[in-house]
């Protein structure tokens, strides 16, 4: 089943573990349990501390569980957890042998400390990238806690219960038979669904600490860029983050940050946050900023957030991100990032040799379509206005394209798939009335972005798109304030880009601090 490298990976990591793993296997006489089957032989024969029993009697089939003796772990895998999930095979096996997880201790006993019942049923696909987030998390949760079991589910072998439950996306997660989310979630999202108490403690944990000479809100490249640069400078930093990484997390594809050729978001979003915990700073996950209170004569500048909690800063980077405006029509969410993109150059070449559809016809839009021309076979543009919107020059370009078909007065209503990718769309020509069906293999959404600025409307100053205002050295409107990422006016929305502005917003940040005072 497993190749030799494979095989003395596993070997090598099985090495670590301190206690020994009991494997149970369900199994019949098909295909699929035969490759199971070859599997748990391949890890059985990886380490002398794995013992494998294949009466199993559990429902599904071809299904395992782990466990160890003295244990009580309620994990199983149905299905083959290969592709993007055999990390959390490997991790799985880690952490029932007795490696410690790698979350941070008051994670750890705050799972520890769960009371109740919670069976958890994540339905996965072999090539999903954000299911392993999910995966990982609830099989270190039922590791942690007897409380808690977990089934990770492959969609594609389970077939039925797909369609009973009308699963159209993945992960699905459902806890005691009901339906707990869909999308990417990690382990302290997790944790703050079920555990009901977990925001007045994080409010009270944010209240309780000590003013940041610099404290970053939001942990994409710019937040982490900054975190760093402020760090370096041996000054007090903090980041409050609703989910580190940012947008980054919704990337499939990054072949455009320079020296590293080609990466996928989480790998990079990742990276960013093991680089940030290099140095000493104070990472506060899960944050979502709900206020700005600015601080006047020198005073501390104060950020309130949604879990009910404040933090306190002499200075304060902004570095909220933005978020890809979507079209808000059926089907564009369950085939987000299958075949549902918004950045081209990220994901453009992804598409070669395949038909693709441009929804807007400002600058980015027809920007985008002349670009995926050169890489697509065919590329239809879709405007809603009567006309398209961006420079003459750039409409120029587009209309000498030979393998590019323009339609305007355009609403797209719906997009369309098999259930694993994206085969079409259909639209509403605005004259006629008439409803269109276009067939595809993958559509980027153009027209524009919108800042993560909601809860800053009416504190600084913002343009009529809500982007923060910056100065050349990234401050705001506010002295002692800064802004660096997407999130503000500067030019050319780029991962690249983003961590310079970082950079420079936590430079300036220090070189004002140095030349200012305020209290502790």
């Amino acid at each position: 089943m497993l190749d030799a490298n494979l095989k003395a990976q596993l070997k090598s990591y099985l090495e670590r573990i301190t206690r020994p793993i009991e494997i149970v296997a369900s199994l019949d006489d098909g295909a699929k349990s035969q490759e199971m089957l070859s599997l748990l032989n391949d890890i059985v024969s990886s380490s002398n501390k794995i013992t494998l029993d294949t009466n199993g009697a559990d429902a599904r089939t071809p299904s395992f569980a782990l466990n160890s003796p003295g244990q009580d772990i309620k994990l199983r895998f149905a299905g083959l957890p290969m592709g993007h999930e055999f990390t959390s095979l490997v991790l799985a096996l880690l952490q029932v042998g007795g490696y410690p997880s790698k979350a941070s201790e008051d994670t750890i006993e705050q799972a520890r400390a769960l009371t109740g019942e919670f069976k958890f049923e994540t339905y996965f696909s072999l090539t999903c990238q954000n299911c392993p987030d999910v995966v990982q998390a609830l099989n270190l949760l039922a590791v942690l806690n007897p409380n808690v079991q977990h089934v990770a589910i492959e969609g594609g072998l389970f077939q039925q219960e797909v369609t009973d439950r009308q699963i159209m996306s993945v992960p699905s997660i459902y806890l005691n038979g009901e339906l707990f989310g869909q999308g990417r979630m990690g382990l302290e999202e997790i944790l703050a669904k079920i555990d009901t108490s977990a925001g007045d403690r994080q409010a009270e944990k944010l209240n309780a600490k000590e003013a940041f000479d610099v404290l970053v809100v939001g942990g994409g490249p710019a937040g982490s860029a900054a975190a760093i640069y402020a760090a370096r400078k041996g000054i007090r930093t903090g980041v409050a983050a609703e989910r580190f990484g940012g947008q980054v997390l919704d990337t499939m594809a990054i072949e455009n940050f320079i020296s590293v050729q080609h990466t996928e978001g989480p790998k990079l979003a990742v990276a960013l946050e093991e680089h940030v915990k290099e140095y000493d700073v104070d990472i506060m996950n899960l944050q979502r900023g709900d206020q700005l209170i600015p601080g006047k004569d020198g005073e501390l500048h104060q950020v309130k957030f949604a879990s009910g909690g404040v933090l306190k800063g002499k200075t304060v980077i902004l570095a909220t991100g933005a978020r890809w405006r979507e079209m808000n029509v059926p089907g564009e969410q369950q085939y987000r990032n299958k075949g549902v993109a918004y950045c081209p150059h990220c994901d453009g070449p992804l598409f070669k040799g395949k038909r693709v559809a441009v929804i807007g016809g400002g600058n980015s839009g027809v920007e985008a379509a002349i670009d995926l021309a050169g890489i697509v076979s065919h590329v239809t543009l879709l405007e809603f206005d009567s006309s398209l919107r961006a420079d003459a020059v750039l409409q120029r370009k587009l209309h000498s394209l030979p393998n590019v078909t323009v339609l305007t007065s355009a609403l797209t209503s719906e997009v369309t798939g098999d259930g694993q990718k994206v085969n079409g769309l259909r639209y509403k020509n605005r004259i006629t009335g008439e409803e269109i069906n276009v067939e595809l293999e993958g559509i980027f959404v153009q027209i524009g972005l919108l800042p993560n600025t909601e809860w800053l409307k009416g504190t600084i100053e913002l343009t009529p798109r809500g982007e923060i205002v910056i100065d050349q050295r990234g401050e705001t409107s506010i002295p002692g304030i800064f802004a660096a990422g997407d999130v503000t006016t500067v030019p050319y929305k780029q991962i690249v880009i983003a961590v310079g502005e970082g950079a420079k917003a936590s430079l300036s940040a220090f070189d004002h601090l140095i030349r200012t005072s305020a209290p502790a």
